[in-house]
């Protein structure tokens, strides 16, 4: 982990919970899933009202500047990944590098073509921000 992220409890608590659910599967050996949860561990955890609106949590829309181009994705659990809609699996290696980070951040990040660097443009929703803390 290079810089500080920030995570809410709730998104915290959903993650352990996928994490334990894959360790139990047998899945904790897959490497995503080692750094996913290296990640959420060292992350700084705070409530949902008191997360600042540029940093990309569970279900947030970024711009994301990757491997020369823009792109758009939404950040989802496994189970409402979709690549079609742009919808990208936390389990995934992008969606495991940018979660909690902010706009402006440079994230250097393994993925399975070698190292690439991923630049968060702009947040477009944050459910946060938006108020839609169930999400």
């Amino acid at each position: 982990m290079g810089k500080e992220i920030y995570i809410t409890e709730l998104d915290k608590e959903r993650l352990s919970k996928l994490i334990d659910a894959e360790i139990k599967s047998g899945n904790m050996l897959d490497k995503p899933m080692k750094k996913l949860s290296d990640e959420i561990n060292n992350a700084i955890v705070v409530s949902s009202g008191q997360l600042p609106q540029d940093i990309i949590t569970m279900n947030t829309r970024a711009l994301l500047h990757l491997d020369h181009e823009d792109i758009e994705l939404t950040l989802v659990y496994p189970e409402e990944a979709d690549l079609a809609s742009n919808k990208m699996s936390i389990l995934s290696p992008i969606g495991t590098a940018i979660l909690g980070y902010k706009v402006g951040d440079t994230v250097v990040w393994e993925v399975p073509s070698g190292v690439t660097q991923i630049f968060i443009k702009e947040i477009l929703y944050q459910p946060e921000a938006s108020g839609d803390y169930h999400l």
